[in-house]
């Protein structure tokens, strides 16, 4: 099973991914995949050059260019693992990508909703190099996220998690989601 968790920027996909991830199913990062280019690139880690990436990729291998980039990683993950979570996929085209390198496992899509507000509260904690500094650059990221496609796979998503209460209760969530999915009783390892 792959498991595509999307989200707007600081929506807490990586909650997903630690909660899921306890259950032994391990995560690729498409994000770390554009961080890990720019820096073979030598490209900063700003938010301008992580764009500047993402852009070049595209143009250079496609609109589904970062999935392909992650494709062997997760080939590698399912030779050990029954499933595996791809965190921050941004298109249908890369939805697509998975599914067809893949046509044998089972692709869900969970999307994880969180207002602006909420959203640039959490950036501005995080502290990644590449996050919004100003709401303007926040603003700014999202037009980014929402051209690549984003806002297409959220809205066909499998499955929606709203993530604007307590840290407890968005918890809550996901490992009821785990339960749904078969994956706190089938990969329980406590």
């Amino acid at each position: 099973m792959i498991i595509c968790v999307v989200g707007m920027p600081g929506s807490g996909k990586g909650q997903i991914v630690r909660i899921f991830g306890k259950y032994g199913i391990p995560h690729v990062s498409m994000g770390d995949i554009v961080r890990e280019e720019a820096d073979r690139r030598g490209v900063p880690r700003t938010p301008e050059g992580m764009n500047s990436v993402s852009i070049q990729l595209r143009q250079e291998l496609g609109d589904n260019a970062v999935a392909k980039l992650a494709i062997p990683k997760v080939r590698e993950l399912l030779k050990t693992h029954e499933a595996v979570i791809i965190e921050g996929v941004r298109s249908l085209d890369e939805i697509q990508a998975f599914k067809d390198a893949f046509p044998e496992e089972k692709v869900i899509i969970i999307a994880v909703h969180s207002s602006p507000q909420k959203r640039f509260e959490r950036l501005s904690k995080r502290g990644r190099s590449d996050d919004p500094k100003s709401w303007s650059e926040f603003e700014a990221r999202d037009w980014k996220e929402l051209k690549f496609g984003l806002g297409n796979v959220i809205a066909l998503a499998d499955y929606l998690i709203v993530n604007e209460s307590h840290l407890t209760q968005y918890r809550r969530k996901i490992e009821r989601l785990a339960e749904r999915l078969g994956i706190k009783k089938k990969y329980f390892t406590f």
